[in-house]
């Protein structure tokens, strides 16, 4: 019952705001169905957790402790999201760069994306998996596109093309995979691409085809991740879309691209006994941390800034994945957790800030502290968290990969900390001009949404000082599926 309602409330939600989302009260309406969305949500996890993984729907879909944690994350900062939205879209519309027609777009994109990722991540079949993708990636070009100007239809059309191109390689892996299944399989039809299937004969299927299935998926995959060469996309996306959905790009987008990769990476090692997927995993994942920290100190715009700290992060993750082993595995799945707390409530401040001062611009945006105290106290926490500061998670997580790195891999650990040391100076030292510099902004006229900037700051630095039990069996327990 509680996957039925978190799968079909939220496209309901989407109709139902198609037709009156440009009412004053479709807000709550969008905070109503995100509500009942992370209740199904948190519903269906304790139900795992007490009574072990579910198989159902036809063997259609497959619920384990390693996609419902990403599905509790995910319904979440999606429920956040839109109490953070409420206002944000409110002064946007306010401001004139939203019409009513477009608000409506807005609400009803923003619960069918989240129908996208949550069908992506509870689906017991590849080919599903990549339709949900798919899905996902025309719903965010909508909303990229939101405010019709050239520069957002060009981030658009962009991220349309890219991340259809990386797709179509995604297809063509899936292919080969059923492929490789039916061999083993026999003629079954789409039962060749249930993962719990394939999971079970793994060891039987060809290992070439399934190396080579795993390249292609993995640059498929890895272009929604934004693993570097593949993430010129998003940085306009961020850029030029509007925040709420910035915050779900960088908070759930992206782990949910990545946890189609590593689904993909179990099957893949279970098959050729080579460490060929795990390598591919961190050689991308060592240049994307690379890239991006060294990117950073070139960008002017905030929103290219912190889209290029995801990039980043995602990339520590998948190098964690790709080293593999149950600590490397643990703090991927922490490193995941923590990252999309912290730069979606980095993005709800910086919302703000660049509402008050009309610009994007990092040097047009001075003295938050005195403009709006919570606000700016909000980015800079939010900043030193996700710099991997402690008491903080992220502090945790990197920690982790770092000593794993050092004992498996010890020529990677130097790279990782120049990368770190790289990006902590690139943003550290923008954003302490933003926070703490002169201004003659008056205060801000409205009142800012941050109760969920600082719901989810509390939450990562508890994840910091100490990990409840039952959270790191839960951590323990989707690291070991995943090997």
């Amino acid at each position: 019952m509680e996957l039925i309602i978190l799968l079909v409330l939220p496209p309901l939600g989407s109709l139902l705001l198609a037709l009156v989302g440009e009412r004053d009260w479709a807000a709550e309406v969008n905070i109503l169905v995100s509500a009942g969305t992370f209740a199904a949500g948190a519903w269906l996890t304790m139900h795992v957790i007490a009574h072990g993984p579910i198989l159902t729907g036809n063997e259609e879909f497959f619920i384990d402790p390693f996609n419902v944690f990403l599905v509790a994350l995910t319904s979440f900062v999606g429920f956040t999201t839109s109490l953070f939205s409420r206002t944000y879209m409110r002064i946007e519309q306010h401001h004139g760069r939203l019409n009513r027609r477009q608000l409506r777009l807005y609400h009803s994109m923003f619960q069918l994306f989240m129908f996208t990722m949550l069908l992506a991540l509870t689906t017991n079949n590849m080919g599903i998996l990549w339709v949900a993708m798919e899905g996902a990636t025309l719903t965010t070009v909508l909303l990229v596109s939101l405010y019709r100007t050239p520069a957002s239809i060009e981030a658009a059309w962009k991220y349309f093309i890219l991340c259809g191109v990386g797709l179509a390689q995604a297809l063509f892996g899936t292919i080969l995979l059923y492929f490789a299944a039916e061999k083993v399989l026999g003629n079954v039809g789409t039962t060749a691409l249930l993962w719990t299937r394939l999971n079970q004969v793994k060891g039987q299927m060809e290992p070439t085809v399934l190396s080579l299935a795993f390249v292609f998926l993995l640059v498929g995959y890895g272009t929604k991740v934004g693993l570097v060469p593949l993430h010129n996309w998003l940085p306009d996306a961020h850029a030029e879309g509007p925040t709420p959905v910035s915050a779900v790009l960088s908070g759930l987008l992206l782990n949910v691209a990545l946890y189609a990769v590593v689904r993909c990476k179990v099957l893949v090692e279970g098959s050729v006994h080579s460490d060929l997927a795990g390598n591919l995993m961190m050689g991308f994942g060592l240049v994307s941390v690379v890239v991006a920290s060294f990117l950073l100190w070139r960008q002017k715009d905030i929103k290219r800034m912190f889209a290029y700290s995801s990039i980043e992060h995602m990339g520590i993750a998948t190098f964690a994945f790709g080293m593999g082993g149950p600590i490397a595995n643990f703090a991927a799945l922490l490193h995941m957790t923590v990252h999309s707390l912290t730069k979606s409530s980095i993005f709800f401040t910086v919302g703000h800030a660049t509402q008050k001062a009309g610009s994007q611009a990092m040097d047009k945006i001075r003295g938050l502290i005195t403009v709006n105290p919570t606000v700016g106290w909000g980015l800079m926490i939010g900043t030193l968290a996700i710099l991997g500061m402690p008491p903080f998670g992220v502090f945790t997580s990197e920690f982790l990969i770092l000593i794993t790195a050092m004992r498996d891999h010890p020529w990677a650990t130097p790279i990782l900390l120049l990368a770190l040391a790289v990006a902590f100076g690139a943003i550290f030292s923008r954003v302490q001009a933003m926070v703490f510099g002169e201004t003659d902004l008056k205060r801000l006229p409205h009142s800012p949404t941050l109760l969920p900037v600082f719901t989810h700051l509390t939450i990562v630095l508890i994840l910091g000082l100490y990990i409840p039990h039952y959270l790191a069996d839960w951590y323990r327990e989707a690291a070991r599926i995943i090997g």
